[in-house]
């Protein structure tokens, strides 16, 4: 025999019965590990079911806790029973109750056999290392860590605050050079030997005692001391997401799990019969001989933690909507917002429809009700047009409507009638297409034959609005595509801005327009804004309008030719 198993086991049991008499069976003894939590009648149960084995053996227990000391010891007393009892074993694998082996025994042992004086285990500087979490590197090394980080968060965080305070720094014992790595590692005889029988094992030992999550960084640096051959890497397959957390393998990963070629795989769910049935069964895999390379797989893997951290583009999910900025893109497809166009031209929505082909709506945002396109009551994903409905979550509304009409892209009105709630998310969406034509909020006041000073104090109060939109629009933290025009500067040459604003819509198999819509009488208009001025009300986002205004479409007389002496 030449190669020994630890197993660390907390719980299921009946599975890791199952596994290390596979491993048994094979020739490989097996020393086991019981954290000293369980409890004293399924620890007789699980032990008189394998005492019996000559090949495996039981060895002192330990209180093991993610992150402590616990597991480092554990490690420690099983190693030194298997070498003291099993004297030909050659190298010692760590492995767990839920670690499977993919590949035949046999196949493992040749392949250590072929390499005698090989180390493999994962050991690289902590500047090296991309996969820690929490913000403790290099800090893990040199501050103490009494606490447990499960059960005493708080004084877990206190702690590590206070130490930072003070400036307290641990003294690193000499020669050592800290490394991190994979828990799941095969050791040579000699290589352990020299760790286990150090004498300065009280050292190292009252040393990591204190390190944070030491089974990650006592072998991995100690073996930097005495191995003239590491192989930097673990034959373990084990994966981990983006907050640290194990992934777990389930029956539907069977053929992902055969194609990593790895020797063993951690961490099988106990009710995956299929895997065990396949990996335990006999003959049920084929002998391939081939190296072990769980960079197969790992593209998988970056896509899921890919899509779990960045999801779909407008899809909030569970696991990201309590976090503001962990979305990926705020809405799933472009949309268009025109402010102020509804109100300076006639039938606006019915014409911008038929010129684009889009789904045009009316003010979604209106304080009555959600004006739907035809008038409609409801909406794809039975969107309501309650507005009470609507303000409950304005931004969940939003999202939902451009998700639902995915594809199609979606145009409405807005402007300072409606509810301004969604004024920043808007701005702050890449998706968003926003045109305004300042000041034309006036043109339906201008219209309304009601008391002046009434329509002198709505005036004021939505100029007021307007202008905090575009302010909103004119921040630096702005990134839809925005366009703003006075009211005075469109009205001079509609049809340029009107061709901008569709072209940047991107519809395919958009003609140029040919005739604009139909503009409201603006008769009169520039006198109204003058009125408005005397009595007190400066009506400045119209831009420069004369008293007496012409009709805009009346073509202007050409400009007479000047002389530059």
């Amino acid at each position: 025999m030449s190669v020994g198993i630890v197993m660390l086991v907390h719980t299921d049991f009946d599975r890791a019965k199952q596994i290390a008499r596979h491993w048994t069976a094979a020739g490989c003894p097996v020393v086991i590990h019981v954290d000293a939590s369980v409890s004293r009648k399924a620890y007789t149960s699980f032990y008189r079911a394998l005492v019996t084995d000559p090949l495996i053996r039981f060895c002192k227990r330990h209180k093991c806790e993610w992150g402590t000391w616990g597991l480092v010891a554990a490690s420690q007393s099983a190693s030194e029973l298997m070498l003291d009892t099993f004297l030909d074993v050659r190298h010692v694998y760590l492995s767990s109750g839920a670690c499977v082996p993919l590949r035949p025994v046999k196949e493992l042992i040749e392949y250590l056999e072929a390499r005698p004086r090989t180390d493999f285990i994962e050991s690289a500087t902590t500047a090296d290392v991309p996969w820690t979490v929490g913000g403790l590197d290099e800090e893990r090394f040199t501050l103490r860590f009494p606490f447990s980080w499960r059960k005493q968060r708080f004084l877990f965080d206190k702690y590590v605050e206070l130490q930072r305070r003070v400036g307290f720094k641990r003294k690193i014992p000499n020669g050592l050079v800290p490394h991190m790595g994979s828990q799941w590692w095969c050791l040579t005889r000699q290589t352990l030997s020299a760790i286990l029988s150090d004498p300065e094992r009280d050292t190292y030992d009252a040393y990591f005692s204190k390190v944070w999550i030491p089974d990650e960084s006592y072998f991995q640096t100690l073996a930097r001391q005495y191995s003239s051959n590491i192989e930097s890497r673990s034959l373990t397959l084990s994966k981990f997401d983006f907050q640290g957390k194990p992934h777990i393998f389930y029956d539907d990963h069977l053929q992902l799990l055969m194609r990593s070629d790895c020797f063993v795989a951690r961490k099988i769910w106990p009710h995956a019969n299929k895997l065990y049935d396949t990996f335990l069964g006999k003959g049920s895999v084929t002998t391939k001989m081939a190296e072990p390379n769980p960079a197969k797989i790992d593209r998988i893997f970056a896509k899921a933690v890919e899509r779990r951290t960045r999801g779909r583009a407008g899809l909030y999910m569970q696991s990201r909507f309590p976090n503001d900025g962990w979305e990926n893109g705020v809405t799933c497809g472009r949309y268009s917002v025109f402010q102020g166009f509804s109100d300076l031209f006639e039938d606006f929505e019915p014409w911008l429809a038929k010129a684009t082909g889009t789904q045009v709506h009316g003010h979604l945002f209106s304080t009555e009700k959600v004006e739907y396109s035809g008038g409609q009551s409801a909406f794809n994903g039975a969107l309501s047009d309650s507005a009470a409905m609507r303000d409950y979550n304005p931004i969940a509304f939003l999202t939902n409507l451009i998700w639902n009409t995915r594809g199609e892209r979606q145009c409405f009105q807005f402007g300072p009638h409606d509810e301004q709630w969604i004024s920043w998310f808007m701005a702050k969406d890449p998706n968003a297409q926003i045109s305004v034509i300042s000041g034309a909020w006036a043109v339906p006041l201008f219209k309304s034959n009601r008391n002046f000073a009434d329509l002198r104090r709505e005036a004021a109060e939505l100029q007021r609005v307007e202008s905090q939109f575009l302010n909103t629009l004119r921040s630096p933290y702005a990134k839809a595509r925005i366009r703003i025009w006075t009211m005075a500067e469109f009205i001079e040459a509609p049809m340029e801005p009107l061709q901008t604003v569709i072209d940047e819509m991107g519809q395919s198999g958009l003609r140029r327009l040919s005739e604009a819509p139909k503009m409201a009488d603006l008769t009169g208009f520039g006198q109204f804004l003058q009125n408005l001025k005397n009595q007190g009300m400066h009506p400045y986002l119209m831009g420069d309008f004369p008293v007496e205004s012409s009709d805009p479409n009346q073509k202007k007389p050409p400009r007479k030719p000047y002389l530059v002496q």
